[in-house]
């Protein structure tokens, strides 16, 4: 369904039950999947790719070429999945060439004001608070939360199941099940209330917070409390996604506050 005052290009790939509201723009190679509602004033720019079910709210703006100089004119796009929400004003930025493409997954939710920014990919059941801001690179795995005003460094990746608060600055990689607050951004503790929220069970989370304990309260550095955590703490796919992500972290994780506090306190 196509209100009269929208304009879809004749190459756009509209599924027949779509909803497009008055002044939505459309431009060729774009397609959008079944059960779709487009609101009001927003654009959806050449290269995005949306999926079923999703809904894009007034004023926002999807896959826009990239806020990099080095990017070229290179054909890239814009991949959301099924069912996400897209709130007003958002921005998504199509990828470069350094990957081609930024990737939105499933069962998101990006409040208002959110900006996306090229290259970044984020899993599934993610939720961006509003006006949070992502630079390039960024990677968020599934069920994380960003807080409301929080920005994020490019190339940062964000783990699974973790707790940015409203207003953080993350400069390096926040690891899996983890809460990060104040400023610097650092390790507050695990996300207990959101993993019993999504079916862990108490024995998950205490071995979680063990791991944690090591890492982060026994003055250990990482290199160290790596090696503890693989001699003494049993194989878990919780104890494993950790250790897997702190191998691949390219930044960095983010430190403990109390070890912040001593450093600069001496």
């Amino acid at each position: 369904m196509i209100q009269p005052l929208a304009y879809v290009h004749p190459q756009a790939k509209v599924a027949n039950n779509v909803i497009i509201d008055p002044f939505v723009t459309i431009e060729k190679n774009v397609e959008i999947e079944e059960g779709t509602w487009i609101g009001h004033h927003a654009t959806i720019m050449e290269g995005a790719r949306i999926g079923k079910n999703c809904r894009i709210f007034p004023g926002a703006v999807i896959s826009a070429i990239p806020q990099d100089l080095k990017f070229d004119g290179e054909e890239t796009n814009v991949q959301i999945g099924n069912n996400t929400t897209i709130r007003e004003f958002v921005t998504v930025n199509r990828g470069t060439k350094a990957s081609y493409k930024t990737v939105i997954g499933n069962s998101c939710l990006l409040m208002a004001y959110v900006h996306v920014a090229h290259d970044c990919v984020i899993g599934n059941n993610v939720i961006l608070a509003n006006a949070a801001t992502l630079a390039g690179h960024i990677e968020i795995h599934d069920w994380a939360i960003v807080g409301g005003l929080a920005a994020v460094h490019q190339f940062v990746k964000i783990g699974a199941h973790s707790m940015i608060s409203g207003g953080g600055m993350a400069r390096k990689d926040i690891p899996p099940y983890t809460k990060a607050a104040r400023e610097p951004l650092s390790y507050v503790g695990v996300n207990s209330i959101g993993l019993r929220r999504r079916g862990f069970t108490t024995e998950q989370i205490n071995h979680i917070q063990e791991i944690y304990r090591i890492i982060y309260l026994k003055n250990y550095n990482v290199s160290q409390a790596i090696s503890i955590i693989e001699a003494d703490v049993p194989a878990t796919p919780e104890r494993d996604e950790i250790l897997s992500f702190i191998a691949t972290s390219t930044r960095g994780i983010m430190k403990g506050y109390s070890s912040l506090f001593n450093n600069n306190r001496d």
